[in-house]
């Protein structure tokens, strides 16, 4: 005889590394198909009829499931064994009980204890659902139930909440503990409504101008491995599998055994070695997400409760069964140390129906397509802007300021991300870092950096200087000098601006620590200012007339991703400040548009800082020699080159863009 579900034992860490969870879905998936294909080929599809009349073997006529097998309808199962043959207690195989259209009874109650109680003594508020007549199989059949219960005190103290579920064909008595109740026409179970889940650590913040340390409270002590809380969903879904045919004990998953409830009394067939089963009701917490659950602890004096009953798809019921538990372990195995593959925290399943719940279906599925175009811009963008400073070979329309400035900022924003760690994606992070790695390299292209020896009385001996790699030229003497222009203007508008919202801060919010409040004032300040570092090349492009030396390509991958960002602000897990922060870039990249409409670039000639095109390299054609003409002395070369120099001889190794 089987053993009724038992309370779950304390939560311990795996000794064992399991494999990816997608790879575990897909292979229940496709054994599932292929097992469903086989039984179509062989049993003639599912147009059979589900019930057959006959009569058993004291002359009663009963109604009897068709989709047994070789295994008897329970109903018709031979009193004894088989001569020969031996009773096992694990049966091999199971058979439907009932027939896949039954009409069922279902009443379902809450209770702090795992053992039932008799249903007639169950408070009301307590019996969250009772239907009658609901249809096994019938899609359309959909039955809803509310309640609001007093919390027991044991539930309060970490206590699990039970819910007991009664179904049985209609008219039978489901209440176990009456004397007329047959096993044979209903069955009851257990199962958790409450779950045991590891708390999520939380930052605690303070008002660093009115909080002192003697007045904070002292630190509890360090408590080795995670901290398992008992958490609660008010909406549970009960769904009827129809149609699950005959199973093997041997090839069942984990998930599907725990809601699977075999024939109480130990009955088998003549061969002694198989069983039946009742109907699989799936109590499905698939789509219970962490952040939509309750702590439950004693503060906590009532609960909602809502129950939707109706009928899922066999390959679903395996999917979600599957995904749930594996999800649950993974989240587990890594709360208490556990490696996981690819370094994951078991997290990202809940990400993905986090988004597939809380997002618009349409709005998904055009994420989905940017976020592939988001990957590819990013690397376009990347590549673009590392070509053109490489072949870059002046500082003409350079803001080295801005440059030093971005860095800075993007330092800032990296460290509030990594301050922010729980609520920030692992794609934001490395975009984030793989951008301050280009803008430092951009640096040692436009000026040598080296360490000098500070000057007499300062406190460091040594400082980091940023040296011209050659003597400038006019042009870039003057972007120079507009850039020292634009700068001094924005420090006279942002200074305050940042001063102000550092007091502001400081004053009314709260902080983890001064760190955590000084990177979240630069933050704010870079988040909510920081689209006046690309001021300075614009004011250059201005005072230029030219926007010639900008990197055009690498502006317009950014520029688009600007917009996929736009998007991903809805769907992506970032920090508040970082999603307000993408609609900032909008704002420059349409006074861009306006200042290449307003300084047309000519591309079939060399630009005013000789450049040709987009920077490239001229061709081995364009630099060879014209076979035609004959070689010149040298000394008449020189002659030339110093008193008389040809119109147009400057443009000569241009490259003509079609």
């Amino acid at each position: 005889m089987p053993e009724p579900n038992a309370p779950p034992a304390g939560d311990g860490a795996s000794s064992n590394q399991s494999p990816s969870i997608f790879s575990k879905i897909l292979q229940g998936v496709l054994i599932w198909f292929g097992i469903q294909m086989l039984m179509k080929q062989f049993m003639g599809g599912g147009n059979q009829p589900k019930t057959a009349t006959m009569k058993d073997t004291e002359g009663n006529v009963v109604q009897v499931p068709t989709n047994t097998g070789d295994i008897p309808a329970y109903q018709l199962r031979p009193a004894d064994l088989d001569p020969g043959a031996t009773y096992n207690r694990i049966p091999q195989r199971l058979a439907p009980i009932w027939p896949a259209d039954s009409a069922i009874d279902i009443v379902v109650t809450v209770s702090p204890s795992f053992i039932p109680a008799k249903i007639a003594s169950v408070p009301k508020e307590m019996v969250a659902l009772r239907e009658t007549g609901f249809k096994i199989g019938n899609y359309s059949d959909r039955r809803s139930a509310e309640t609001l219960f007093n919390v027991p005190a044991s539930v309060q103290n970490n206590g699990t909440l039970w819910g007991h579920f009664y179904f049985g064909l209609t008219g039978s008595n489901l209440d176990p503990k009456d004397s007329g109740f047959d096993p044979a026409t209903a069955v009851h179970f257990t199962y958790p409504l409450t779950q045991y889940l590891p708390k999520k650590k939380e930052a605690k913040t303070r008002n660093l101008l009115q909080d002192t340390p003697d007045a904070i409270e002292e630190p509890a002590e360090d408590v080795s491995g995670p901290i398992i809380a008992n958490y609660y969903h008010p909406n549970t879904s009960l769904s009827f599998v129809p149609d699950t045919g005959i199973l093997s004990t041997s090839q069942l998953a984990p998930a599907v055994q725990q809601f699977l409830n075999i024939e109480s009394t130990g009955a088998r067939d003549g061969t002694g070695q198989n069983s039946w089963y009742y109907p699989v009701l799936f109590v499905n917490q698939f789509w219970q997400m962490k952040t939509h659950m309750m702590l439950v602890n004693d503060t906590v004096k009532t609960l909602p409760l809502r129950l939707d009953l109706g009928n899922l798809r066999n390959w679903q019921f395996n999917v979600m069964a599957t995904m749930d538990l594996n999800t649950k372990q993974q989240a587990r195995q890594a709360a208490f140390g556990g490696s996981l593959p690819g370094g994951s925290d078991g997290s990202e399943v809940e990400l993905i129906k986090e988004i597939l719940l809380d997002t618009n279906p349409w709005l998904l599925g055009v994420t989905v397509v940017v976020s592939i175009a988001h990957l590819i811009l990013e690397t376009l963008a990347f590549g673009s802007d590392i070509a053109h400073y490489r072949k870059k070979k002046d500082n003409v329309g350079i803001s080295v300021r801005s440059i030093l400035a971005n860095v800075f900022m993007q330092g800032v924003i990296f460290l509030y991300l990594v301050d922010n760690s729980q609520n920030t994606s692992w794609m934001i992070l490395g975009s984030q870092g793989i951008g301050i790695v280009i803008e430092f390299w951009k640096i040692t292209t436009i000026v040598n950096v080296r360490v000098r020896q500070a000057p007499p009385g300062s406190l460091i001996p040594y400082r980091i200087a940023f040296e011209d790699k050659y003597k400038l030229s006019e042009t870039e003497e003057k972007t120079k000098e507009y850039d020292e222009i634009a700068f001094k203007y924005m420090y006279i508008a942002g200074v305050p601006l940042l001063i102000g919202y550092a007091i502001y801060s400081l004053y009314y919010e709260s902080h983890k620590s001064w760190y955590s409040y000084i990177i979240t004032t630069l933050v704010g300040s870079v988040y909510a200012y920081g689209f006046l570092m690309m001021v300075p090349s614009l004011y250059i492009n201005y005072r230029l007339k030219s926007v010639a030396h900008m990197p055009g390509k690498a502006m317009m991958y950014k520029f688009l991703n600007t917009f996929i960002d736009d998007l991903f602000a809805f769907t992506i897990k970032m920090p508040f400040l970082h999603r307000l922060a993408t609609l900032r870039d909008d704002v420059i990249f349409f006074i861009y548009l306006y200042q290449r409409w307003v300084y047309k670039i000519d591309y079939t000639r060399v630009n005013e800082f000789g450049q040709g095109g987009d920077d490239e390299e001229p061709s081995k054609e364009a630099t060879a020699e014209p076979k035609s003409l004959p070689k010149i002395d040298s000394t008449v070369a020189e002659k030339v080159d110093g008193d008389i120099k040809a119109t147009g001889m400057s443009t000569g190794n241009a490259k003509k863009r079609k």
